[in-house]
């Protein structure tokens, strides 16, 4: 007879194996020793155990149902009942029965996540059909399509509901989408009948604008022009294929009269043209003292300038801001000058940057004197810390005495 702690092999060859209810008949062993017996039945349970193990993973790792996770423990929970086996089947059957909670547990999990992917979903074509009934009324036609449309591919991404609450929610985002497009279609009738309206009253427009072109009564008829514009803007735009070749004819009419106008004053605005060309010659003049070297003649020089300025009549309207603009920066540079003379030359807030600096320096060098210290008695620390207020007293330093220089030290 031969045995091992869960099994054993009789005279007559029987195979046993040792469990929680007592011996179990394993089968019969007639074909060699009883050694080689035990060997069989005990790899048979290795199988088992094998088995076993990669169920747990699939049930630990992928998706494998619940029905077909079952199917398969009582599988092979069949082969550990037979006791074709040698080794610990009641542990099998302990993590058989471990197995059925896991597999148990995962149904719920997932029957709790596809309820909460259902609400999830619910809620999300909830919003849509909340923002596409917003949409709805909206004006903004180019936009608020584009979003509907785009809101149709997020519902089609999304789970299905129930039929009945899926229905009832396509059928509202559906209408919004419906109630967009009906009101636009009506906006855009509305629209070409406006642009056709307007195109009538331009043509007249026109009409008036052509037919002034050639008049020489310049103050009444420039300002006709000027409300011909004002009409021509209140009218709205026409059909795109009409405004431009209206535009065009209005626009021509006006070039036309104003051209001609300009021709005639062209004699009269040649006194201020050669007035721009004297301004321009003192503005010249005027940078040349820039940069200031010496205040006092510069000041003098500009006075004289301006003075011959003053002298000098209108200059051309378009012109006015250039010229007087050159000539205001030599003002403000002289201006720039003195300020900075009078900061040179001003004892009070010199004696206020020396007293500061003196304080700076003080500072620092008391500060220099407790980090040798420090560094001499071994406290590291503290002269590290010293070293970081430093640093900030020497930049506030640096700083002072460079405003110092500009008191001329």
């Amino acid at each position: 007879m031969s045995s091992d702690p869960w099994g054993r092999v009789d005279e007559t060859g029987t195979v046993y194996v040792r469990t929680s209810d007592g011996e179990q008949v394993v089968g019969s062993w007639q074909a060699g020793t009883p050694e080689e017996a035990l060997a069989y039945f005990e790899r048979k349970y290795e199988g088992l155990v094998v088995e076993i193990g990669l169920l747990e993973k699939r049930v630990r790792t992928t998706d494998l149902s619940a029905k077909d996770a079952q199917t398969a423990i009582d599988h092979l929970r069949t082969q550990v009942d037979e006791h074709h086996a040698v080794g610990d089947l009641d542990a099998l059957r302990v993590r058989l029965d471990k197995l059925v909670t896991t597999v148990e547990s995962r149904r719920e999990e997932r029957k709790a996540a596809k309820a909460k992917q259902t609400d999830e979903a619910r809620a999300a074509k909830d919003a849509l059909v909340v923002e596409a009934e917003q949409l709805a009324q909206s004006d903004q036609w180019r936009s608020a399509g584009e979003r509907l449309r785009a809101l149709v591919d997020i519902w089609k991404g999304l789970p299905r509901l129930d039929r009945k609450s899926d229905d009832e929610l396509w059928h509202r985002f559906s209408h919004a989408r419906s109630a967009f497009s009906k009101r636009r279609k009506a906006h855009f009738a509305s629209l070409d009948a406006q642009r056709e309206d307007a195109r009538k009253v331009k043509e007249r427009l026109v009409a008036e604008a052509e037919s002034l072109s050639k008049s020489t009564d310049w103050g009444p008829t420039a300002a006709r022009y000027r409300e011909l514009m004002a009409d021509w803007k209140a009218a709205g735009r026409a059909q795109r294929e009409s405004e431009d070749d209206l535009w065009n004819r209005f626009r021509c009419a006006q070039d036309v009269f104003f051209a001609a106008r300009s021709e005639v004053f062209a004699e009269r605005d040649a006194e201020q043209i050669e007035n721009l060309k004297l301004k321009e010659e003192l503005a010249d003049e005027a940078e040349k003292l820039v940069p200031i070297t010496d205040l006092k003649a510069a000041r003098a020089a500009f006075r004289s300038l301006n003075e011959r300025w003053e002298a000098i009549g209108h200059v051309p309207r378009d012109a006015r801001p250039k010229v007087e603009g050159r000539m205001h920066s030599v003002e403000r540079a002289i201006q720039e000058a003195e300020e900075g003379e009078w900061r040179r030359t001003n004892p009070e807030a010199r004696a206020r940057a020396a007293g500061l600096t003196g304080q700076l320096q003080a500072a620092v060098d008391k500060l220099r004197e407790q980090i040798d210290a420090a560094r001499a008695a071994g406290n590291n620390a503290k002269a590290d810390k010293l070293s970081r207020e430093l640093e900030g007293r020497q930049a506030l330093l640096d700083q002072a005495l460079k405003g110092l220089e500009e008191f001329g030290g």
